[in-house]
């Protein structure tokens, strides 16, 4: 069985993990081994994993990687203090070996990375299968009414003078009202991985922030809320995680102790605050929960209580996969929720044999592994571009020594070649349509991997983001969405997710999209919260 696996993998076949759980688990022979998951608030998460048999050391080390593969994608949706692993005697010579694989602060060790920061501690730990006892399940939460208190949220914005900010990979958009009514937007394009240190991050936001705040003073208000939708894992509005793409030159500068370095910028909100009014609201969430709080927020005022009663799951898909939870008691967990470094793709060897710096690998540059972002989003637009016509980049794609890149010096191509794609594919050219519908595709691997993470969630998934701002491209992805079966549905965020008084504002005015602009309004209800 694991034989033919590999056979597949070497000649550029995916092997996606859902696939090989769902496969290992009915073969003849199978192991069984149980990984939990400890917080740290006491709360476990228990999830079954099946071994077929291994002949020879090849097929082990394949097997070990599977292991990694499940704990570290539990680990990125959740993060914890512990993971025990409860398996069958004869599992034990193979499964020793995992915990070492995660101490490598890069690869495997990025989500033991961020245990440590978000825990103070973290471990991974055998122990026999027969000494597995069962869990306590989780109390169910307090009812609220989530319709009503979004509603609510967005009528506090007529009363109040606030500034949204989504900061994403490739530039950061902000939106400013003055009681009710939306006065400013502004896209500000930047590079943040490239920064060698944690002003090159700090200073263009705060300096965002305070020209908005200025326009505000001027229309006669003062900064009452600024709200932030920031691409990394934030608990409690601080910015805890320090492991993605944003960060990257900061974490190779030697010359810097990253964790202090890092430390400034988690703690974000106190730097905002001193240039607010007194009294000032100031919140700051991962830029997918915002994506869910926005769309719940539109919809709730749109009068669709029934598809938000039970929660809202949306992504935000551009430079890379944002994903965002609002639950159905209002709140938005406090766990990771990194999906978009999940490792998806156990296959496709020659691909993931390239450096993570070249457009064609499968690997994550931040983990160096086969992660989503590399399967969804930017990067993986511009892979399988190259895979089906190397013509489709042309006037994008260069040669540096012997990789292959999208430049950012002296001038940033990434966005002008996503929208080169996008346009190829709304104006019909067969290989650029066959991109979107192949990346809808990986998207309803992620659903499968999500079902398996989180159990039952919301049949709605709400998009947004650059991918989406062309109904042609959303169309397309949803062909290729389609073809998984997930039970799943998508809705994009668009001018017809518009129904707050302010995103009707930007829905109306000139050279802006709902798409593109969504999360940096919705960041001004949630600055409110």
């Amino acid at each position: 069985m694991i034989k033919e696996l590999l056979r597949q993998a070497e000649s550029g076949g995916s092997l996606w993990l859902p696939d090989l759980r769902e496969s290992f688990a009915s073969s003849i022979g199978a192991r069984k081994a149980i990984v939990r998951l400890l917080g740290s608030t006491g709360s476990s998460r228990d999830y079954e994993l099946f071994f077929p048999p291994a002949d020879g050391a090849e097929e082990e080390a394949f097997l070990l990687r599977y292991a990694a593969a499940n704990v570290y994608n539990i680990l990125s949706a959740f993060s914890g203090r512990e993971v025990k692993i409860y398996c069958e005697d004869d599992l034990f010579p193979l499964l020793s070996a995992l915990p070492a694989l995660f101490d490598d602060p890069e690869g495997l060790g990025k989500v033991r990375n961020i245990a440590r920061r978000i825990h103070g501690d973290f471990r991974i730990s055998l122990s026999q299968l027969c000494d597995c006892s069962p869990i306590i399940g989780p109390q169910p939460s307090q009812a609220v009414d989530l319709p009503e208190r979004l509603r609510a949220l967005a009528a506090a914005a007529d009363e109040k003078s606030c500034v949204g900010v989504d900061i994403g990979g490739s530039d950061i958009k902000l939106a400013a009202s003055v009681r009710g009514k939306l006065i400013a937007t502004k896209e500000y394009d930047w590079n943040p991985a490239s920064t060698p240190r944690v002003e090159g991050i700090i200073e263009p936001i705060l300096g965002l922030i305070r020209e908005a705040g200025e326009q505000i003073v001027k229309a006669g208000g003062e900064l009452d809320a600024v709200g932030v939708s920031f691409p990394d894992i934030v608990i409690n509005d601080r910015i805890v995680g320090g492991e993605t793409p944003k960060t990257k030159s900061m974490r190779e500068n030697r010359e810097l102790d990253y964790e202090r370095e890092f430390a400034r910028l988690s703690d974000l909100r106190s730097l905002i605050l001193p240039l607010c009014a007194p009294g000032a609201q100031v919140h700051l969430t991962n830029d997918g929960n915002m994506a869910a709080f926005t769309a719940a927020v539109e919809l709730a005022a749109g009068g669709e209580d029934e598809q938000i009663r039970g929660g809202v799951i949306a992504h935000s898909l551009g430079t890379d996969l944002g994903t965002g939870w609002l639950q159905a008691d209002g709140t938005i967990p406090a766990f990771p929720l990194e999906l978009y470094d999940l490792l998806l793709d156990m296959g496709d060897y020659p691909s993931a044999a390239l450096p993570p710096e070249d457009l064609r690998s499968t690997r994550n540059e931040n983990s160096g592994m086969n992660g989503v972002r590399r399967y969804l989003g930017q990067a993986a637009a511009y892979r399988l571009a190259w895979k089906r016509d190397p013509k489709l980049l042309d006037g994008f794609a260069v040669r540096r020594g012997e990789d292959l890149i999208v430049p950012t010096e002296p001038e940033d191509l990434r966005k002008p070649c996503l929208e080169h794609l996008m346009e190829l594919a709304a104006q019909g050219d067969p290989e650029a349509e066959q991109v979107f519908r192949e990346i809808g595709e990986n998207l309803s691997v992620v659903m499968r991997e999500m079902n398996w993470l989180f159990g039952e969630t919301p049949p709605l998934r709400i998009l947004f983001g650059r991918f989406v701002k062309s109904r042609r491209c959303f169309e397309l992805l949803c062909e290729g969405f389609e073809k998984g079966k997930t039970g799943i549905s998508l809705i994009t965020a668009d001018e017809e997710l518009a129904n707050t008084s302010l995103m009707k504002q930007l829905a109306r005015m000139p050279g802006v999209t709902v798409a593109q602009f969504a999360q940096a309004v919705g960041s001004i209800y949630y600055a409110l919260t």
